[in-house]
């Protein structure tokens, strides 16, 4: 089994302090927004390291998303009614410029290179986007969406996703009369402010995430590619997870992960699936990593390990050992009250 690249700065180390006593530093430290009220928003971030163990606590107003920034060093969070990057321990918060309306901020999606932050506002039920560097925080464009009129909610409805490609925003959402319409929103190739296409019916989408060049989706018969349309390419489904639903994608490197959500699925526990993308992998289909319930959120930092919020805890699994072994070497490093989000940072050391 081909050893997955591990990032040379997440390798964990042992520094000597001048007293003579060894102390583990943790090149990779969690970031989880938890504490979530009765409207669905966090009300603290927790800065964690890799064993479950308390770094600091800060309180936000209307958490919504964390996400890691290209480079690595802070955190994105986003906010109902703003979004801002920290330090890892997260203080310092450093505003995203003015989207040029007042946003009511509910969903957040990066490119693969973590380059671009899209954010979906809905007020009242306008929906909005805004697309920003996330380097420098600075307005690329935002943009008005068409009317939205979401069917009644059942089982099989499904939710708003966002990917970028580029600088053009893809914002897939449930049509009235079944399955899912996709927009994209871009800047013309002859200039000016952006546009959002006309709503494209596409087949039922339930979750979005890139993938190198590619935006993957999650549909009721697999995980497919989309075309520069916006629609799903039943011609490029991953076979490694086969021609089934997933509601759940994310993507770390070449790693991908998809679940089935037990609640809508109406079952118990369902398997989290994990598969190596890259060319050089041994294996042709996706691994059951665990049977699991209540994901909320999933991170894959690149050293070698998944953290997962499964209900109220957050457990690790050993990805390098699981891929290679097939054990994945759990452990619950924390209980956590109604964690929300979770992104990773690797925060500056002083020897």
């Amino acid at each position: 089994m081909r050893r997955l690249l591990l990032l040379p700065a997440l390798t964990a180390a042992l520094l000597t302090a001048c007293t003579g006593t060894e102390e583990v530093t943790y090149a990779v430290q969690l970031n989880v927004l938890t504490d979530t009220d009765t409207s669905g928003r966090a009300t603290q971030l927790r800065a964690l390291n890799t064993d479950g163990g308390a770094v600091n606590t800060v309180a936000v107003t209307g958490g919504v998303q964390v996400l890691p920034t290209s480079s690595t060093r802070r955190v994105i969070t986003v906010r109902s009614d703003a979004a801002e990057t920290r330090a890892p321990d997260g203080s310092d918060p450093q505003a995203f410029a003015d989207p040029g309306f007042t946003p009511c901020y509910t969903r957040a999606a990066q490119d693969a290179g973590r380059t671009r932050l899209l954010l979906l506002s809905e007020c009242s039920g306008v929906q909005r986007a805004a697309l920003f560097d996330s380097a420098s925080r600075t307005l690329v464009w935002s943009a008005l969406l068409p009317t939205y009129l979401p069917p009644v909610t059942t089982n099989d409805t499904p939710p708003t996703r966002l990917a970028v490609q580029g600088d053009v925003g893809l914002v897939t959402r449930a049509r009235l009369n079944g399955g899912s319409e996709v927009i994209r929103v871009a800047v013309p190739t002859t200039g000016g402010s952006a546009e959002a296409s006309v709503p494209l019916a596409i087949p039922a989408v339930f979750d979005l995430a890139p993938s190198g060049a590619r935006i993957l989706a999650a549909t009721d018969t697999g995980i497919q590619a989309l075309k520069t349309t916006g629609e799903p390419d039943s011609a490029t489904t991953l076979t490694a997870f086969g021609a089934t639903r997933y509601d759940r994608l994310w993507t770390g490197g070449t790693l991908i992960a998809a679940w089935r959500s037990n609640v809508l699925a109406g079952t118990g526990d369902t398997p989290l699936r994990l598969w190596d993308s890259a060319p050089t992998a041994a294996a042709t289909t996706a691994a059951t990593v665990a049977t699991l319930s209540g994901i909320r959120d999933l991170t894959l930092p690149g050293d070698g390990k998944a953290y997962v919020l499964a209900g109220q805890n957050l457990n690790r699994y050993d990805v390098t050992l699981g891929l290679s072994t097939g054990n994945w070497a759990v452990k619950t490093l924390r209980t956590l009250t109604e964690p929300l989000s979770i992104a990773w940072t690797v925060p500056v050391t002083t020897p």
